[in-house]
């Protein structure tokens, strides 16, 4: 039986970073929305032609204060750069969320201030872009910096894959960072999510001994302890694309770090499940003639459309997110000893 790669103080460590985390976003948040109040910072809803059930279903949270997210990228930076930063386990997801977090927010200040093509924000593909290109530096960094090229089969093994390491990773950051987004529509939903995947992977990390690594997801869950605080329904305020999307990425990045790329997909499963519904939404009316497979999409609003309440939505995606990420990390741990 192998021995466990962490001790005690390795534990410790990793609460007292998320302890810390949350304690300095709970402290920031109450100035940080009155900001957004004074300033305006609110939700826009999108208008009854493209979106008539989700607009009617949300009319009532049209103003909220968007942005949260800010403080979740803001306050696990802060813990790391001064006390954690780490060249082969934090400076790339560290890169990846602040990188990530900056373009969402300039989304999220079009969106506010009705900016961009249709004055909902950035287009999709510029976004996609962004995205696209913050992942493929990530990727170089891998594969030529970490000399990276491996990915392993829970309860098989560890496969080189060479070049092919570099689109794998670029798709799975992508994807991530979609597919949260996508998730991002009810309180408390995403950012609950978020908590139960950072937890898991600090606790993978901290079988790997990856401790830099442990404390970092630990810095983000204790942020994200935070904000849950103040998004539960009623929500205070909402995450944004500079949460959602930073946060999504992130994660994919801790995967690849720890190598966790197969049992990321397992864990985050209520994200895929969010994300694939509104592809097959969107594919559905684009080449059915306009025929939709849901009410309303992604599938939590098409759970709303037929009567669901909110708060039963959100409760049962994060007792179906419990169960998966406890069934990834044991995908995760197969064949580490």
């Amino acid at each position: 039986m192998e021995v466990l790669n962490f001790s005690i103080q390795d534990v410790s460590r990793m609460l007292w970073f998320a302890i810390a985390s949350f304690i300095i976003s709970f402290v920031m948040t109450p100035l940080f929305t009155d900001f957004l109040y004074k300033h305006r910072i609110g939700k826009r809803i999108r208008d009854s032609k493209s979106a008539p059930i989700m607009s009617k279903l949300h009319a009532h949270k049209a103003g909220t204060p968007t942005m949260g997210g800010i403080l979740i990228w803001v306050s696990a930076a802060i813990l790391t750069l001064i006390f954690n930063l780490e060249r082969s386990a934090t400076w790339l997801p560290l890169f990846c969320l602040v990188a990530t977090g900056i373009v969402g927010a300039f989304d999220d200040i079009w969106n506010v201030r009705g900016k961009g093509p249709n004055g909902g924000g950035m287009r999709f593909r510029d976004k996609f872009l962004l995205y696209a290109i913050i992942a493929a530096v990530g990727a170089w960094w891998f594969y030529f910096k970490l000399d990276w090229n491996v990915i392993h089969i829970p309860a098989i093994g560890d496969y080189v894959i060479g070049y092919w390491y570099m689109p794998i990773f670029v798709v799975t950051l992508v994807w991530m960072a979609f597919s949260s987004n996508e998730t991002d529509g009810l309180d408390g939903l995403a950012g609950g999510i978020f908590a139960l995947s950072y937890a898991v992977y600090a606790i993978v990390c901290l079988t790997e001994g990856k401790t830099e690594l442990a404390a970092f997801c630990g810095t983000i869950m204790g942020a994200l302890l935070s904000f849950l605080w103040f998004n539960i329904p009623p929500a205070r305020f909402f995450m944004g694309d500079t949460g959602s999307m930073a946060l999504g990425m992130t994660l994919g990045v801790v995967a690849a770090l720890t190598n966790t790329i197969i049992p990321l997909f397992v864990i985050t499963l209520v994200f895929s499940i969010e994300g694939l519904s509104f592809l097959i939404q969107y594919f559905s009316k684009k080449f059915r003639g306009g025929k939709k497979v849901f009410l309303s999409s992604p599938l939590h609003h098409h759970l709303e459309a037929i009567g669901w309440p909110e708060s039963k939505i959100t409760m049962r995606f994060w007792i179906i997110g419990a169960v998966s990420a406890t069934a990834g990390l044991m995908m995760a741990l197969l064949g580490r000893g």
